[in-house]
């Protein structure tokens, strides 16, 4: 409640954020505070969910009086989170994912802002930064504390359902794909056909925040807020601007995908051999897996922040802000703009930012969705044995 006042009292009174790091400050600390109150209510209802009921737990702990020594060795057995149960395994998936996203992009949100600036071809000359800290302390120094954690709401509100789609499809299809390509064994070839079908449906639900999320990270962005930024985009370019980067994001994330989870079920293969829920294993294999993506596929994210932002300096230096384009549309215009003004170099700027963001988030990703998915199916594997002691007696 305290919350949703705050948000409800909150009002912009200023021209613009960008020229105003107080009221980015402000606006940016808003979000954080609705984020928070948010995310504390999500994560209640996910504890709540993994605890068992009171009532349950008594009437276990009556049927255990009667139970044999052998069928309470059975019940005490770990269950197999990789085998969840038919019936709820969707919903677990789709849950697990969608808070491991959610806690990927706001953890790692400060890098993924400084990734977008440092990947402008034509920064404003109090936008040039040295590294991922020097970015990190100018913005913080210059534009306030909450400056880095512009649009982390839109992200937040975005990522939920997209990772929940992104997860609950890869696990579905790579069990399905690897039964039928090599019965019994993991597949390569099925995870990466999973993880491809994965970014289609990622992407498409990803895609509108991405646009918003960068828009608002760039320097000087003109946007008070989320729904400012919405609205200004809507009226001057259109419902179509908000997926004009779509066919460049999906050709930055399926090979980006496809090498993630390769990689990553490789790594599981060696380290992690028997599948167990192994918080190491995953940490590592996450993070390296996408350090290896994130940096092999840099050029194109070059080319989709360059779509998503529209940067008015480059539009100005590429002639694109007079005539019938206004605006640089397609992967192929975005290439041809990144060589004429950065050269080879171009494609490769922010690299270092992006392997700083990706190699943790991605462990942050895999780590939090695996933990989700092991708490949720020992929760159902618990539920299962109440039920099934219960037949028994």
């Amino acid at each position: 409640m305290e919350t949703d006042g705050f948000v409800r009292k909150r009002r912009m009174t200023a021209e613009t954020a960008g020229s105003d790091a107080g009221v980015a400050g402000a606006s940016a600390g808003a979000e954080v505070r609705w984020l928070g109150g948010r995310f504390w209510g999500v994560s209640e209802s996910i504890v709540s969910s993994l605890t068992p009921r009171i009532g349950g737990e008594s009437q276990l702990q009556s049927v255990d009086v009667v139970c044999t020594t052998q069928d309470a060795q059975t019940e005490d057995s770990e269950p197999d989170y990789e085998g969840l149960p038919q019936g709820a395994s969707t919903s677990t998936h789709m849950l697990a994912g969608a808070v491991a996203g959610i806690m990927e992009h706001c953890l790692m949100f400060p890098i993924d802002c400084v990734k977008t600036r440092m990947q402008s071809l034509q920064p404003d000359p109090a936008a040039r930064y040295k590294n991922v800290m020097d970015a990190l302390r100018r913005i913080v120094s210059t534009e306030g504390v909450w400056r880095p954690l512009r649009g982390l709401n839109a992200t937040a509100i975005g990522a939920g359902p997209a990772h929940a789609l992104y997860f609950a499809s890869y696990e579905k299809l790579k069990k399905t794909l690897s039964d039928t390509i090599h019965p019994g064994a993991n597949s390569h070839l099925a995870n990466g056909a999973a993880g491809c079908v994965a970014t289609l449906l990622h992407d498409a639900a990803m895609n509108p925040a991405e646009v918003v999320k960068q828009r608002m990270q760039m320097y000087n962005s003109p946007y008070r807020g989320v729904l400012d930024c919405v609205r200004a985009v809507w009226q001057r370019e259109g419902p179509a601007a908000f997926y004009r980067s779509y066919t460049t994001q999906l050709t930055m994330n399926v090979p980006f995908q496809v090498l993630h989870f390769m990689t990553y079920e490789y790594l599981q293969e060696l380290l992690n051999p028997h599948r167990l829920y192994n918080p190491s294993s995953h940490m590592l294999s996450g993070a390296l897996a996408g350090a290896i993506a994130a940096a092999a596929t840099t050029p194109l994210d070059v080319c989709k922040t360059l779509l998503n932002t529209q940067e008015s300096h480059t539009l100005s230096s590429s002639g694109q802000s007079q005539g019938a384009h206004r605006h640089i549309s397609g992967l192929a215009h975005a290439f041809r703009t990144v060589y004429r003004l950065g050269g080879l170099q171009g494609f490769f700027k922010g690299v270092q930012a992006r392997v700083i963001y990706q190699m943790p988030s991605t462990a942050i990703s895999w780590s939090v969705y695996e933990f989700f998915k092991y708490g949720l199916t020992k929760h159902q594997h618990n539920n299962m044995r109440i039920q099934h002691i219960k037949a028994e007696v």
